[in-house]
């Protein structure tokens, strides 16, 4: 049987398939629970939930939680680095393939997010727009219009 691993304000733990299906809860209505725990009394109220999130707030004996659940699914997609829909820092941009440096279409000092585009680079007849692969501001752009670029030179550094 599998782990779930529970995450309560930040906190990680891991509970049993056998065990959380054996808990002492009884449903008082739609959002209300009682749960007994070791000879102790639980009085459980579900605030907020997003079930797709696997996410949930709980108000426990008068106290909040920010409580969420991840399955062994969960967890391997995690251990696969398959969560990683958050965009990161970059601290350079550097030319995908050799090329001419058509358009920069960002200056210094400006704040980027991905999927920015960055400039035109003009590569075996055809124009590609680079676009940021991260987040970040623009600290000093290494080229100019018209240059010509070697595939991994350094285009622009980013802070």
């Amino acid at each position: 049987m599998a782990d779930y691993s529970i995450t309560v304000n930040g906190n990680e733990f891991t509970i049993s398939k056998s065990k959380a299906e054996n808990l002492d809860i009884l449903s008082l209505d739609n959002s209300s629970y009682h749960l007994l725990q070791e000879n102790k009394a639980f009085n459980i109220k579900l605030l907020k939930a997003d079930f797709n999130q696997k996410t949930m707030e709980v108000l426990v004996n008068g106290n909040t939680y920010a409580v969420a659940i991840a399955d062994g699914y969960d967890q391997m997609v995690k251990e696969m680095g398959l969560l990683t829909n958050a965009s990161s820092k970059i601290n350079e941009i550097k030319a995908p393939m050799p090329g001419l440096i058509l358009d920069i279409m960002v200056e210094v000092g400006q704040e980027i997010v991905e999927g920015t585009p960055l400039l035109v680079l003009s590569a075996m007849k055809m124009e590609n727009i680079i676009l940021s692969q991260g987040e970040g501001t623009i600290k000093t752009i290494v080229v100019k219009k018209d240059d010509a670029v070697d595939k991994g030179q350094l285009i622009i550094e980013m802070e």
